[in-house]
């Protein structure tokens, strides 16, 4: 089995666009969770989320005209592809393009489109629905722009599992390279959802956060008074590359990718199991592929949405998974400073992962000032720490019952 590593990364968030100011603001345990900007929030619920403020997709690449025919999510995607690329010193040409591929995945897909269309053949007639109105909006759109933009012509496929995707596209983008099927794999989450019609969805289900009033502090994982998760949007990719190759180009790497793991909780659609056994299943699965002992792995970037289930039962699926060790790995949610990306998650979590073992540190989780009594272990409080990171891993629990757990080594 051939060796994969991590050669390039790209991040958008609310904390910023781009992978530096992103990463540099999560490790200063800021937070992008503001009043939502995007449309008139008098008549909803929540009024908070983590928006990304400072994109401009003419600076990607894509031309003004095209713009219309790109939902949000996949404008995220070719952009954060373009910074990983450029950050890989990756070049896609004529001898390599069938041996690149690209697994990038959402959520939701271009859900703005659906809502401005559909009004649209409301209040206009069924003749003002926009000709791009299906390949702007469907989930597999970013992968298939990323493939069109940048001449990759390996495998190309997108997973939809909710929350869960962009974790499962990283894994699946690994097992490729590793089972010899593509030499690079262009991988990662994106997902654009701070709409009218999402966040009143959500909000309805009682899954969001309504400290309309402190958006800074409303998304506080593991805390007692946790009361949901704040949406957030943005993207995360990786360029995974078999070991041989990068070494051959004289690439950077960042971290070794060395397990993964994908169970089904067989649940509920949408609340986890009780106990967290399947997404400590998946724990389990992806450090027996990689051949981790429980001892070795010293970070963890968890789910951690914020909501009073997720929280409780990730970290009991942690304690299933690593018994006694669990006390002595650092966790962190990173989703107080950034908001729940939902299908982005997994590939923005992913990203800081490999950073987080490069660098490391273990980046905070903020607002953590009274943490929830039944919750004991050791969850990276407010402030990073700086601790030498041999193995790390990322959870994503999305609803349906789909948990997806990757795991990296530092290189050697």
């Amino acid at each position: 089995m051939r060796r994969v590593v991590v050669t390039g990364v790209g991040m958008i968030t609310s904390l910023g666009t781009g992978t530096e100011k992103s990463w540099e603001n999560i490790k200063a345990g800021k937070c992008g969770i503001k009043e939502i900007t995007a449309f008139n929030t008098e008549d909803s619920a929540v009024k908070i989320a983590g928006e990304v403020i400072d994109f401009e997709p003419t600076q990607f690449g894509i031309e003004k005209k095209e713009i219309k025919k790109l939902a949000r999510n996949t404008q995220f995607a070719i952009a954060a592809t373009k910074m990983a690329l450029e950050d890989s010193n990756l070049t896609i040409d004529d001898e390599n393009a069938e041996r690149v591929g690209v697994v990038v995945s959402s959520g939701i897909g271009g859900i703005e489109v659906f809502e401005e269309q559909h009004q649209n053949m409301m209040e206009k007639g069924v003749k003002r629905i926009s000709p791009f109105t299906i390949p702007a909006m469907i989930s597999n759109m970013a992968s298939g722009n990323i493939g069109i933009y940048f001449g990759a012509k390996g495998p190309n496929k997108a997973v939809v599992t909710a929350c869960a995707a962009g974790t499962h596209s990283i894994g699946e983008a690994f097992e490729m390279i590793k089972m010899g099927r593509a030499d690079v794999m262009i991988t990662g989450g994106t997902e654009a959802c701070i709409t009218k019609f999402a966040i009143n969805a959500f909000a309805n289900m009682k899954a969001l956060s309504t400290r309309n009033d402190e958006p800074q502090t409303a998304s506080r994982p593991f805390s007692v008074d946790r009361d949901g998760f704040v949406m957030g949007e943005g993207a995360g990719i990786l360029i995974l590359e078999d070991l041989e190759s990068a070494k051959k180009r004289g690439a950077k790497i960042y971290a070794e990718v060395v397990g993964y793991g994908e169970t089904c909780d067989a649940y509920h659609i949408t609340s986890p199991a009780e106990g967290g056994e399947g997404a400590a299943r998946a724990f389990t699965m992806a450090m027996k592929e990689g051949n981790i002992k429980p001892e070795e792995v010293g970070y963890i970037n968890a789910h951690g949405t914020s909501t009073p289930a997720n929280d409780k039962n990730e970290t009991a699926a942690i304690k299933t998974a690593f018994g006694d060790v669990a006390y002595n790995i650092n966790i962190s949610s990173t989703k107080g400073a950034t908001g729940h990306g939902l299908g982005a998650a997994g590939g923005i979590e992913a990203v800081i992962l490999a950073l987080s073992i490069n660098e490391g540190v273990v980046p905070p989780t903020i607002n953590l000032k009274d943490i929830d009594p039944e919750l004991d272990l050791n969850y990276t409080p407010n402030n990073l720490i700086r601790r030498e990171i041999e193995v790390g891993m990322s959870s994503s629990l999305g609803f349906g019952g789909h948990n997806a757990v990757i795991a990296m080594r530092k290189y050697r």
